[in-house]
């Protein structure tokens, strides 16, 4: 794939954990999509209240996989069924190693028999890709980078109508009724005479929409549907207001792609660039450990159970059918306690210590946070994304955590801030560690009502 693999950096580094300590460690927001159009709060407020327009045509990938073996080469590789995947339905695909532990996943829609569009980030695009071209397989596949990694213009547009008002908005710009598309299911409508897939899903706990087709047709969609929201008070989403939706919904949005480890992985090592995202992904937080194989997760781990389905032969089956069999973790929420989660704002005004580690809101930047949690001294989960949620007037978090402590209502801690103050990540701030009590939620943390 490139002059400098994975594998002789890896070579290099000696120290897979070290190496991606090290990494740049924060997301670069695309340039073209505006970080706030009014402000975060009001926005925030808009989606939950109101209708939203969210842009998400430049900050991820669009894969497209096509040919007459299409259909088999992503069975082998999703752990999800297939069973009645046809034209016109979506899925999130969930990809995994032979050891059932997690590289990527992505929306996942099946546009004709032998055309599919995955979307969302690289990783599991990579995986794809590299079977693609080495196995035997009649496919063909092209990735569409996310605009900060090509100078082109995007494949796709992708707009996203979210908000209680929502599905008002479309119908006042399309003709036919749009209440019979299922939940993540999509239909062929026209807007202003152009074709757009429409795909129902929904960021906000509503019904929602999220609007594809060719980026030449973006701007006279994206005005067609700011003109008909006017009735409805839509707002423009940006960047900052977007990235906490995520976290309410339960979508860890990153993982340490489970590829550093194993002879079986190595081809594949040497396949990938140095330079690639799986190259320069980054590691922060409290939990630290010398053995990356720590920081994978599987499925399971995070709450995928429900998308993991043992009726085809898929890469990781063997390993995830025995882990089903007792599993070890499962995905919830943190509610983080409010004295505490001010406190982290209170110690830049200490002068006689260090501040704790920044954050900003209402979602930090940060890609692969990893926050130890703790009961009765014990590592009992991971704590990952984090935001503030402007609706409830809460810090969250995303956990992995031990099953035993699951239940909502549990009280834990976790650690925030690096061992000692310090990283080799120049990003991070010397700053002072400190611990916060939270209590066990569900995740998803917010009424659904898709």
């Amino acid at each position: 794939m490139a002059d400098r693999s994975l594998q002789t950096a890896l070579d290099a580094a000696q120290d897979p954990v070290g190496m991606l300590q090290q990494a740049g460690g924060r997301w670069v927001w695309p340039q073209e999509v505006k970080r706030e159009y009014t402000n975060w709060m009001d926005e925030l407020r808009a989606a939950r209240e109101t209708c939203v327009l969210a842009d998400l045509s430049h900050h991820q990938m669009d894969q497209v996989i096509e040919g007459p073996d299409s259909f088999d080469l992503l069975k082998k590789l999703c752990t999800n069924s297939f069973e009645g995947f046809d034209v016109g339905k979506a899925k999130q695909a969930i990809l995994c190693n032979p050891d059932g532990k997690f590289i990527g996943d992505g929306v996942l829609q099946r546009l004709e028999e032998q055309k599919f569009v995955m979307s969302g980030k690289i990783p599991a695009a990579h995986w794809l890709a590299y079977h693609a071209e080495t196995g035997e397989y009649d496919v063909s596949e092209t990735i569409y980078p996310k605009s900060s990694k090509t100078e082109d213009d995007p494949h796709f547009y992708t707009y996203q109508v979210q908000g209680p008002n929502a599905l008002d908005v479309m119908q006042e710009i399309v003709e036919e009724s749009l209440t019979d598309i299922p939940f993540f299911n999509f239909k062929r409508i026209t807007i202003a005479g152009e074709e757009v897939r429409a795909l129902r899903h929904g960021m906000a706990g509503e019904i929602g929409f999220e609007l594809q087709g060719p980026y030449e047709h973006a701007d006279l969609i994206k005005d067609v549907i700011l003109e008909a929201g006017q009735e409805y008070d839509i707002q423009r989403l940006g960047t900052r207001a977007y990235e906490p939706l995520s976290v309410k919904l339960g979508w860890v949005t990153t993982h340490v792609p489970a590829i550093y480890t194993s002879e079986e992985m190595a081809a594949y090592r040497e396949w990938l660039s140095a330079s690639s995202y799986e190259g320069t992904y980054s590691i922060a937080g409290s939990y630290h450990s010398d053995d990356i194989r720590d920081y994978y997760v599987s499925p399971l781990d995070i709450g995928y159970d429900h998308m993991v389905e043992f009726d085809h032969e898929f890469i990781g089956r063997e390993a995830l059918e025995a882990e089903a069999a007792d599993p070890g973790r499962t995905r919830v929420t943190l509610v983080w306690d409010d004295e505490d989660a001010i406190g982290i704002f209170a110690s830049l005004f200490d002068d006689d210590t260090l501040p704790h580690k920044s954050i900003d809101l209402p979602r930090d930047r940060w890609g692969g946070h990893h926050d130890k949690v703790l009961k009765d001294g014990e590592v009992v989960g991971i704590s990952k994304s984090f935001a503030y949620s402007y609706s409830d007037r809460e810090m969250i978090s995303i956990c992995s955590i031990d099953r035993e402590y699951s239940e909502p209502g549990t009280e834990v801690t976790f650690v925030w801030g690096e061992e000692g103050g310090q990283s080799p990540n120049p990003t991070v701030e010397a700053h002072s560690q400190t611990e916060i009590s939270a209590t066990v939620a569900p995740s998803p943390y917010l009424d659904d009502s898709r």
